[in-house]
């Protein structure tokens, strides 16, 4: 018998539908060990010794996978093909030689790219050893993870708040978001004009834009205020006298080539973009498709591994797209060779392949019903993106015409047509951010040079300038890969890690520093400024990459980044106090003691306060008024409720509220924001309805209109679907890491849980 260890309970599944009876497969649940979670479990001076542990939970599988050792002849380590997987499969090797279980068995490490009976067997008949390059690089991270956490963390419960903590990748991402907001904060904009042309020909309305003024190319500030386009308009009215004349016309054809096949990165940025996934969504989706989904005939992997920066595909892929788009699409979409695509990202592990579907003949309409609806949408994109990259080119016919108005004066009307869409038939790349065009995509009447077009209109319009646009989850990722900071497993994980450290806020689908945030990366890049300065942290990406080829040794690395980090540290922890990282000096001075002010950090953010607290307290709203304690704002057309005296918004510990003006005989308060109501009826009163709500420190939670009547309160959604197993008027939407998004019964006694499509 020979013993398969895989990751998940899921891809066991998969594997054990192709492999024979002769195997057993069991699954790790991931890593089985980890570093003892306390001081000392890396030990700098002992040559950088790690002290590992078995991770509790996965003790029993661990115990189940010894047990089964024992009936085996051949262990085969079938973990992940990269470095985290190499890691998982020698930790378990390690537990098992401790354990003396390995005494006469055959120990294998096979590997594999997707889950499909060719790759399974090819796999299993070039069985390798494990890769001691692969698993050093994995521990040099690990260390390296370790090192900073344990030691920059508490140095920040010093010197800002207890609580907080910092990572070596995770660092440099917060500040490219705080200096994305500050470029934002910072900047000026700029008002200008641009002159537009309407025009008519047979029917047929189209524009121009003035590119040419009074003999000169037009820049994009020479006309720069109303009174100025108004003297343009004029001008031109007059210039033209009812029609523009063509005195140009240029006609070219331009050729667009497919994007590559996805890698990990490019993946979460487009379902970012055409699905509004986030990067832990899309890698729980992608993880799933590549384990294995019952399409009928049992499990079958669907996509190849989905962590990798290869854009390579395999020989037996290329033939099989070529194959499937000639007789599809007509062989007349197919370029003369395969298309061959080169990685952008540094280090790429080219040996990998790209993500792909593991067949391109499973149609994504024909799986629909097998599928969750998140996995269909990403199984669709993944295919739709494969069959695109080995499509022909889109061939596009552009025009350029310019019309003159008058002498010294020139409009440019600008247009196009596909001609052959190629790939785009399938597939289109989208963008971040994308600029409104200069009507590029618009389809112009067929123009000749000396012929007059009728002028309907000049149009001035009136523009400022825009300062850099956030981060998006896609554009974070992009930046990300573009610095060469982190690797394609761990962009997820950057993102979910800031915000659960309450560094950043998802708003709108952008990024927003909060006030801790700012106060964190102040602190790192002015005392910590070559970790997190992105050469630096690029570099060692690099250096872990070298030492997983084996061109590098690892314990010479941490000895490298050890020493001078542990100076810092300690420099830092004796000559920078607390003020000097928490406030922030203001040129302005207290109106109640005349003292200076300073912005500091409190609990629930930051504010603008008195240097000479606590002798005098004088505190504000950073963003308030300066008058605004003096004069509290009447809110309008609206009277206390209980004494019918104005109301005022007030500032209190945990934000603003509304208050009435006779406090303290009256204490009628309420929220500034109305709670929304969920439609949801109260599963205890069945009397009022679920409000949604912001408790004291910003957290949502939902309760009873009727409160104090009935104080029934929950902090997951609520929707109105009883609960199958004990008949709960309502369920709630619960969402984990582990489990991903859930339909959850609230009662503490029913255990009801089902998976929940996500929108």
């Amino acid at each position: 018998m020979k013993l398969v260890i895989v990751e998940s309970p899921a891809k066991c599944k998969t594997i054990k539908k192709y492999l024979g009876s002769e195997y057993e497969v069991l699954a790790s649940y991931g890593h089985v060990r980890d570093l003892v979670p306390k001081e000392g479990a890396v030990d700098p001076a002992n040559n950088f010794s790690m002290k590992y542990q078995v991770i509790e939970r996965n003790d029993r599988h661990v115990q189940a996978i010894a047990k089964a050792l024992k009936k085996s002849d051949t262990l085969i380590l079938a973990t992940d093909p990269d470095r985290e997987g190499e890691a998982i499969s020698w930790h378990l090797y390690e537990l098992l030689k401790n354990r003396k279980l390995l005494k006469d068995k055959q120990v294998q490490r096979v590997v594999f790219n997707e889950i499909t009976q060719k790759a399974l067997q090819e796999a299993v008949t070039k069985p390798r050893d494990l890769s001691m390059d692969l698993v050093n690089a994995q521990q040099a991270r690990r260390a390296l993870d370790y090192l900073v956490g344990f030691n920059l963390s508490p140095l920040l419960w010093k010197k800002i708040r207890r609580g907080l903590s910092a990572g070596r990748v995770q660092s440099p991402a917060l500040r490219m978001i705080v200096e994305r907001e500050e470029e934002i904060e910072a900047f000026v904009a700029r008002e200008y004009w641009t002159i537009e042309a309407d025009l008519l020909k047979q029917e047929q309305s189209f524009s121009a834009k003035l590119t040419q003024y009074k003999g000169n190319k037009l820049e994009q500030f020479d006309i720069n205020n109303g009174d100025s386009a108004n003297e343009a308009e004029q001008l031109l009215i007059n210039a033209a006298k009812g029609a523009l004349t063509v005195v140009k016309v240029q006609k070219k054809q331009r050729k667009r080539n497919p994007a590559a096949p996805f890698t990990t990165s490019t993946l979460q940025q487009e379902a970012s973009r055409k699905l509004g996934f986030t990067a832990q969504r899309t890698m729980r989706t992608a993880q799933q498709l590549y384990e294995g989904i019952d399409t009928g005939s049992g499990a079958t992997g669907l996509i190849t591994y989905m962590r990798t920066d290869s854009v390579n595909l395999s020989e037996d892929a290329i033939q099989e797209l070529r194959g499937f788009i000639s007789e599809t699409y007509g062989a007349d979409q197919l370029p003369k060779e395969p298309r061959l695509y080169k990685t952008k990202a540094k280090n790429a592990q080219e040996a990998h392949e790209a993500i792909r579907t593991t067949s391109i003949l499973r149609l994504p309409n024909e799986l629909k019903a097998h599928l969750t609806k998140d996995q269909h949408r990403l199984y669709e994109l993944i295919w739709k993106r494969t069959v695109a990259c080995q499509m022909i080119h889109a061939t596009i016919d552009t025009v350029a015409a310019d019309l003159s108005c008058g002498e010294g004066n020139t409009f440019r009307a600008n247009g196009s047509t596909i001609a052959n869409p190629g790939f785009m038939a399938v597939y289109m790349e989208s963008v971040d951010d994308a600029k409104k065009d200069d009507g590029d995509e618009k389809l112009l009447p067929p123009l000749k040079e000396g012929e007059q077009i009728t002028l309907s209109k000049i149009r001035p319009e009136q523009h400022f300038t825009e300062p850099p646009p956030r981060y998006s989850e896609a554009s974070l990722v992009k930046a990300l890969e573009e610095h060469g900071i982190g690797r394609p497993s761990t962009y997820a994980s950057i993102i979910s890690t800031l915000q659960d450290r309450e560094y950043v806020q998802l708003e709108k689908k952008r990024f927003y520093p909060t006030d801790v945030g700012r106060v964190v990366n102040k602190f790192l890049t002015q005392y910590f400024t070559r970790y997190v300065d992105y050469d630096f942290t690029a570099k060692l990406e690099d250096e872990l990459d070298a030492i997983s080829r084996g061109e590098e040794d690892w314990i010479p690395l941490l000895r490298q980044f050890w020493s001078p980090f542990k100076e810092r540290i300690d420099h830092t922890e004796e000559n920078v106090k607390r003020s000097d990282v928490t406030h922030e000096a203001l040129d302005e001075a207290c109106p109640t003691c005349g003292k200076p002010l300073s912005i500091r950090l409190g609990r629930h953010g930051r504010f603008i306060g008195c240097t000479n607290y606590p002798e005098c307290d004088y505190t504000r709203d950073l963003n308030g008024d300066k008058k605004e304690q003096e004069a509290p704002e009447i809110v309008e057309g609206r009277k206390c409720p209980e004494c019918n005296s104005d109301l005022v918004i007030k500032r209190g510990k945990y934000g603003k509220f509304i208050g009435c003006t006779n406090y303290p005989t009256c204490r009628h308060i309420e929220p500034l924001e109305k709670p929304e109501d969920t439609g949801v009826e109260c599963p205890k009163c069945a009397k009022g309805t679920l409000m949604k709500r912001k408790s004291r420190r910003g957290k949502i939670f939902y309760s009873c209109s009727t409160y104090p009547e009935c104080d029934y309160a929950t902090w997951n959604e609520p929707i109105a679907e009883p609960c199958p197993s004990c008949g709960w008027p309502v369920l709630t939407i619960k969402t984990t890491k582990r489990k991903g998004t859930e339909k959850v019964c609230p009662q503490k006694e029913c255990s009801f849980t089902e998976p929940m499509e996500e929108s």
